[in-house]
């Protein structure tokens, strides 16, 4: 597992054998900025659409009908090589930490075919009762799924 980023280190892109499942993601004409490559707000939806696609492949969450939820309460996000349209890209995932009712979730993105992140991030999902908004355990399923990524 990734180990924070203290201060004085300078983060490094991570090999794609870090990462625990993939699933690719294609760009879009969109995506692009001025500069000619994607902007750095989409990356954090990939993240989101990364973790969130793959729980709900999994059978572990849903979105309309469950009773409990994941909310953001932390991101973070270092960039090493660019990315742009129309290139796909395929998001690395793993689990770092495994709480109570919080998880923290490890991105790596990765142009198609490079063994290299061109960006790593992560973000914590604290899970919470749909209704009242208070943290609540793990569902059983969910957190056996998510054991299989750290």
């Amino acid at each position: 597992m990734n180990t924070p980023v203290s201060p004085t280190s300078k983060p490094q892109a991570e090999a794609r054998s870090s990462y625990k499942a993939f699933r690719p993601i294609s760009t879009r004409w969109m995506d692009n900025d001025v500069y000619g490559h994607v902007n750095n707000v989409v990356y954090y939806s990939w993240f989101d659409t990364a973790v969130n696609a793959t729980l709900i492949e999994q059978g572990v969450l849903d979105i309309h009908a469950g009773t409990t939820i994941g909310l953001v309460v932390e991101t973070q996000c270092f960039y090493f090589a660019p990315l742009a349209f129309p290139q796909t890209i395929d998001a690395g995932i793993r689990v770092a930490k495994l709480g109570t009712s919080s998880v923290r979730y490890e991105v790596g993105l990765f142009a198609q075919g490079e063994d290299l992140s061109a960006a790593r991030g992560h973000f914590v999902h604290v899970y919470v009762d749909r209704e009242t908004r208070r943290p609540v355990p793990l569902p059983p399923a969910l957190k056996t799924f998510l054991e299989t990524l750290t």
